[in-house]
Formats: structure tokens, sequence, C-alpha cells
């Protein structure tokens, strides 16, 4: 097994632990880190991440990070110096990445041809509700995710962790305008569902058989107005139980199940 080395050999050439003095980061220095097992795994596991560019472990899960990615540098730190480096309460497990935020794919890309469904977030700003959604979009084949540039957080911190690795595998478009993305869709031959509680229609009845975009409102203000409008029809999911209201991320994970029963799932970067 190699070696352990102290915090100057930092910069020469090496593979596998290293062990370094305990310290506390900055509190800006939180944002590129990733953290818990399945977020780590998934972040080394995609190819359109560059290799982190620090990686700590506790010692009692070194060999686990170590058969993870074969050549893997990294360093050895008790759990306390890890949560220095990572905001209050972070559940790391025991390992975390520092690396860039995932930046995003063009939506022609994502969008065309146009199949399966696809799912946008209008002002959806809580990293663990949108964290959850990833991971009911990888969950039921969702093609991406649409996110507003200014208005959504990164993909990563407590939003990766809350996706439990889902933001390595499904693709996000980051768009600076839900409308004119939503005309752009509709030209491409996607149809628009906007998830309202006001409507009249059940959500099971508003596919066509196109493909089809699942469309999000936040949980105070819901789907904006002029997004609204852009949409080919509004439903809501149908409460018999009389409960008017559902968590945002509740209510994606059971529209993103009726939009795969009615469109069919696209494969996931992790089904290839």
């Amino acid at each position: 097994m190699t070696s352990h080395r102290e915090r100057n050999d930092r910069k020469s050439p090496h593979r596998g632990p290293r062990r370094g003095a305990d310290f506390r980061a900055p509190a800006a220095d939180a944002a590129g880190w990733i953290w818990g097992w399945h977020a780590v795994e998934a972040a080394l596991a995609n190819p359109d991440r560059p290799e982190p560019a620090l990686a700590l472990v506790a010692a009692d899960r070194a060999e686990r990070l170590a058969a993870m990615k074969p050549g893997l540098a990294f360093e050895v730190r008790d759990n306390n110096a890890i949560a220095r480096h990572l905001p209050a309460g972070a559940v790391h497990q025991g390992v975390a990445l520092k690396t860039p935020a995932l930046e995003g794919v063009e939506l022609e890309a994502l969008a065309a041809p146009a199949g399966g469904f696809l799912i946008m977030l209008d002002q959806v700003t809580d990293p663990q509700n949108v964290g959850a959604i990833f991971r009911s979009a990888a969950a039921f084949g969702a093609r991406g995710v649409i996110l507003q540039d200014r208005h959504a957080p990164q993909l990563g911190g407590a939003l990766a962790k809350a996706s439990a690795g889902a933001i390595d595998k499904v693709p996000a478009v980051r768009v600076v305008n839900l409308a004119r993305t939503l005309d752009r869709l509709s030209d491409l031959g996607w149809t628009v569902v906007g998830l309202d509680g006001e409507s009249h229609t059940d959500l099971s009845d508003a596919f066509d058989g196109r493909p089809a975009v699942l469309v999000m409102g936040s949980e105070g203000e819901g789907m904006r107005r002029l997004v609204g409008e852009h949409c080919d029809v509004l439903a809501k999911i149908p409460m018999p139980g009389g409960f008017e209201s559902l968590n945002v991320s509740a209510a994606a994970a059971i529209a993103l199940y009726e939009a795969s029963r009615r469109t069919g799932p696209h494969r996931t970067r992790e089904q290839g």
C-alpha cells in the first residue's frame, strides 16, 4: 500500500492517499465541494467532469475510495477536518471532493430531436428540492432538467448530496429566459405541460402522445404568469384525499412518473 505523505509533498506527482494537517477553509471555499458517497461516486464516474482539485477521505473509507477510481489522488483526514471545508451540518459520510460545479449542456443538444420528457423548474431555488427533483428525474428516465440561469442553485454542494448523484446522470440546461425557451421547444416538437393546482384538467389527461416538457413553479409563487402563457396545457395532480398542497419535489416526482407512463423514459448517462 502506498505510504502517506506530508502536506509539503502535495505538489509532487502522486497517486493514492496523502495525510495533511488540519485547517479551516474560508467560507467561500465550501461552494466548490461535493460530499456523500452517492454524490462522490457519481461525480467520479462522470466523464464530463475533470479530475477533482482535491479529494478528502476518512482513514476507514480510504480503501473504498481508492477502489472506486484507481489512480485518484486523495488526502486522508479525520471527519472533523473534512467537515471544516463544508457548510455546517453537511453529512459527508467521510468523503468530499473539491470540483467545479457542472455547467450544463446546450438546449439543442438536449432537446433535438424531441423524445421522452423533460422537466423545467421556474424559480425553484431550494437546493434540497432541486436535488430531490434531479433524483426523481433520474429514477423515471427524464431526458434532462431545464433551469433558469439566475434563479436556480449551482449543481453542487447540498444539491448534489440531495440528488444522490443524479446531477451527474441527468443532463441540465441553464437558460436566460424560460418563456423563449418554451417557444423553442415547441418549435422542436415538444408539448408543454404546466403544473397548476387551479387547473380543471387532470395531469393524466394532459399528454397528447408527443414528447413532453413538464413545467414546475416555485412552492410559494407557483408558475409565473408569462411562463404559464407559453404552456400548451395547464394541469393539476388530482388529490382525492382533500389535502391541497404538495412539496414541489413531491409533486415533481408524481408528475415525472405520469410522464414516464405517457411518453416513455429517456436513457440517462448511466444507462448509456
